[in-house]
């Protein structure tokens, strides 16, 4: 069968050409690639016999009557197979020898015959019927039995030739498929199933490579997908949407891709939120941040919740598990609770005394920012007399007056301050048995430390007392003035402060004080009497003065600008803030310090506890 044969050169040239429609300038293709479309055989390209064998039944009547059946077929439509069939009527009648001009026009008949019956088959190819190929290639081989040299033989011939072209292409173009050569780079399936549908438009087969190939370049976005690559996502959801007319089968996939790429926001954002649930763990915000990035990079634009996580990370990593001005009481181990505790917040403040503030000392210059960047919780009150009495009880501690066997008291007689033997940490600025709730005085450093040691025993939380930084931050709370209140003196009561109008129990009033102002005390107020400041906080520029961890250095020259405190090994003198009840107005400014030895105790100066957070 000459003209059946399809050989494997033209086949070659074919599929090239196919190729290079669509990418003549792929330069990255290599016959490699292509490895399918150089090794079909002209065996290959169809499983059907290529030569006819006529039943052996049609071959035992008479010439004249395979002629009669062969009319008789023709009008009953049986062409092609089965002992009956036209052709084998036909090729009987031929074999029996007959001859002439009414057996060469019934030739003519069962040439056309077979042809449109073959035409048939070969449309039929086009909507997947697998025994249509079978039976057009049979016409085929009838032909080129009955009728090799016939123009219409011929005519069909090749187009069972291109059609066996095509079923190769389509042969070719399903072990692409299978073998993920998609074609998405101008080599593969997809070329190869376009290239049959413009010879042979609406093939089903064709079709449904094409939307096989619209699915693996889906896998392909799905796989991506599943790896977070939402870059190549969307490569591959646009080769897809091109590779088939299934828009609705697009549309479905992207909603399915969008709601993974939300729901892997999600899970990031959740397992982000777990870790920032304990700030202090180890690699917790790092655990955060690893996340955030991971969600700014695949979550779409505008996405709240990648805004929300990095102010949680940012709140996490200056305020740990806590809320910027959160107040907080934490259980002590051997019952009763810590004192009340207030997350400050982050911010700038510019420490010291501006240089035209007439009562400004050297001590408190130059002014210098600092910032800062991880919160501290700061006691809304002084350490009250019940407190530190309970840290005694629990502990056997005995303070540096108790041991010492003196203390600083105001004597109301003189006016003045004075040693006063058998005074301790249970007394009041005169010497006498001071109230619970009055903050503790007759306290050195030593022993403020050790009670906020305690603290941290207690409750596995590190309590110290304030840095000096982080006192005057708190006693500005914001507020840039010479006084914490503003540049004047105070308008209203505010706290416990020395007024001119201030009277002692045997009619004392101060030489150096506010004008026009009382607050009704004479000595430690109860603590939180008076109102408390912008961050929350009470007593922080009157009652009593208060221990910090600085040492005290005589300026601010090369202090810390992170808030961290000044401190050197050994130092005997620290640094007291906040003025007290009976400080001058001078003292009661924010950025008045005074150096006092380690282990004095007095009637003015007591401390309050910040916990690291």
């Amino acid at each position: 069968m000459k003209n059946l044969l399809v050989r494997p050169a033209c086949v070659l040239i074919a599929l090239c050409l196919a190729a290079c429609t669509q990418n003549d300038t792929d330069t990255n293709a290599t016959n490699a690639e292509r490895e399918g479309m150089v090794s079909v055989g002209a065996s290959e390209l169809t499983e059907f016999p290529l030569d006819w064998t006529a039943p052996v039944a049609a071959g035992e009547l008479t010439a004249e009557v395979q002629i009669r059946l062969t009319r008789k077929a023709l009008r009953d439509d049986r062409i092609l197979t089965g002992e009956d069939s036209a052709a084998a009527h036909f090729h009987a009648a031929a074999k029996a020898g007959a001859s002439g001009e009414g057996f060469e026009a019934l030739r003519q008949q069962v040439v056309h015959a077979v042809v449109v019956a073959g035409d048939q088959h070969l449309h039929a190819l086009t909507g997947n019927a697998p025994e249509a190929n079978r039976l057009a290639h049979l016409a085929a081989a009838i032909l080129r039995s009955i009728a090799p040299n016939h123009a219409e033989t011929q005519l069909y011939l090749s187009r069972v030739d291109a059609s066996d072209r095509m079923e190769s292409l389509l042969a070719l173009a399903n072990k692409e498929l299978q073998a993920d050569r998609l074609g998405e780079q101008g080599i593969g399936a997809q070329v190869d199933y376009r290239e049959v549908l413009r010879s042979r438009p609406g093939d089903v087969r064709a079709l449904q490579g094409l939307q096989g190939v619209q699915r693996a370049l889906a896998v392909r976005a799905w796989r991506s997908a599943a790896a977070r690559d939402y870059a190549n996502v969307v490569r591959w959801m646009r080769f897809s949407d091109a590779a088939a007319d299934n828009k609705p089968y697009i549309a479905a996939q992207w909603q399915a891709l969008e709601n993974q790429r939300k729901q892997q926001v999600i899970d990031l954002y959740k397992d982000a939120r777990i870790d920032l649930q304990d700030p202090r763990a180890r690699g917790a915000i790092s655990g955060a941040e690893a996340n955030l990035i991971e969600m700014q990079r695949i979550a779409v634009k505008g996405d709240g919740s990648v805004a929300d996580l990095a102010q949680r990370i940012d709140r996490a990593r200056a305020y740990g598990s806590f809320e910027m001005g959160q107040l907080f009481r934490e259980a002590l181990r051997v019952g009763g609770y810590a004192p009340q505790m207030r997350v400050l917040p982050i911010g700038v403040m510019m420490m010291g005394a501006d240089r035209a503030d007439p009562d400004a000392r050297p001590s408190e210059l130059p002014a210098h920012r600092v910032h800062f960047v991880r919160g501290v919780a700061l006691a809304v009150n002084e350490v009250t007399v019940g407190e530190f009495a309970a840290f005694v009880r629990a502990t056997g501690y005995r303070s540096r007056a108790e041991r010492r066997g003196h203390s600083l008291i105001y004597n109301e007689r003189t006016g003045n301050f004075a040693r006063s033997s058998g005074v301790t940490w249970r007394d009041d600025y005169a010497g006498k048995p001071a109230p619970l709730d009055n903050p503790v005085v007759h306290v050195d450093v030593r022993d403020a430390e050790a009670y906020a040691a305690w603290l941290t025993e207690q409750t596995r939380r590190i309590y110290r007392l304030p840095h000096e930084s982080e006192f005057e931050y708190a006693l500005r709370a914001t507020n840039p003035g010479r006084y914490p209140w503003g540049d004047h003196a105070p308008k209203s009561v505010l706290g416990n402060f020395t007024g001119d109008r201030d009277v002692s129990p045997s009619g004392r009033r101060w030489a150096n004080a506010f004008p026009n102002y009382t607050d009704g005390e004479w000595g430690p107020a109860k603590v939180g009497r008076y109102p408390a400041n912008a961050f929350g906080l009470h007593d922080m520029a009157g009652n009593v003065s208060e221990w910090t961890t600085d040492c005290w250095h005589q300026g601010y020259r090369r202090a810390p600008a992170d808030g961290s405190a000044w401190s050197n090994p050994g130092c005997r003198s620290r640094v007291v803030r906040g003025g007290a009840w009976a400080s001058s107005p001078a003292q009661h400014r924010s950025a008045w310090r005074m150096a006092q030895a380690h282990d004095i105790t007095n009637a003015r100066t007591g401390f309050r506890v910040a916990r690291e957070i």
